[in-house]
C-alpha cells in the first residue's frame, strides 16, 4: 500500500515539475527571471523529492521480498522439524540393536543356503548327473508322445465320391 502511495506521490511531482518548468520559460519570456528563478528553486527541491521517494519506493520493495524469502526460509524450517520428528520416531520404533540383529540373521541365512547350495553341487557325481539327464529325457519323451502311424498302406486311388441323390422333399400335410 505504502509502495501504491508513494507512485501516486511520484506522479503528482512529475507533473508538477512539467507544469512549473513550462511556467518559468513563460516568466522567462515576460522577462520575470526573479520569479522564474525562484520557480526553479522549488522545482529543484521537487527533483530531490523525487528522487527520495524512489529510494523509499526501492527500500520497500527490497524488504518485501525480504519478508517473502522468510516466510519461505520459515516453511523451510518447518518442513525440517516436521521431518526430524519423523526420523526420530522412525530411530525410536527399530533401534540399532534390532537392526544388527536382523543384519546378522539374514547373514546366516544366506550363509545356510550356500552350505546347502554347496552340499547339494558337491554331492552329485557325473554318474548321477548322467542318471538325472537319462531321467530328464525319459520325461520329456512322455509328454512328446505322437499319435501312432496306421500300418495299412494307403489306397493308391481314392474313390470317387458319388454325387448325392435328390430325394423328394416330404410334403406337409396340416393337422387335423
Amino acid at each position: 500500500q505504502q509502495r501504491d502511495k508513494l507512485k501516486q506521490y511520484q506522479k503528482r511531482i512529475s507533473l508538477n515539475l512539467e507544469r512549473e518548468r513550462a511556467l518559468a520559460r513563460q516568466l522567462l519570456k515576460e522577462s520575470k527571471k526573479e520569479k522564474a528563478m525562484l520557480l526553479l528553486k522549488k522545482k529543484r527541491y521537487q527533483e530531490q523529492l523525487l528522487d527520495k521517494t524512489e529510494n523509499q519506493i526501492s527500500n520497500l520493495e527490497r524488504m518485501v521480498q525480504d519478508i517473502e524469502f522468510t516466510q519461505i526460509e520459515m516453511k523451510v524450517i518447518e518442513g525440517l522439524k516436521i521431518g526430524n520428528e519423523c526420523l526420530n520416531k522412525m530411530h525410536q520404533v527399530m533401534s540399532i540393536e534390532e537392526v544388527e540383529r536382523i543384519i546378522g540373521e539374514t547373514e546366516d541365512a544366506v550363509e545356510y543356503q550356500r552350505q546347502i547350495d554347496e552340499l547339494l553341487a558337491g554331492s552329485l557325481t557325473e554318474e548321477d548327473e548322467d542318471a538325472i539327464l537319462e531321467e530328464l529325457n525319459a520325461i520329456t519323451q512322455e509328454q512328446m508322445e505322437l499319435p501312432e502311424v496306421p500300418s495299412e498302406p494307403f489306397p493308391e486311388k481314392v474313390p470317387e465320391a458319388s454325387p448325392i441323390k435328390n430325394r423328394p422333399k416330404p410334403e406337409l400335410v396340416a393337422a387335423s
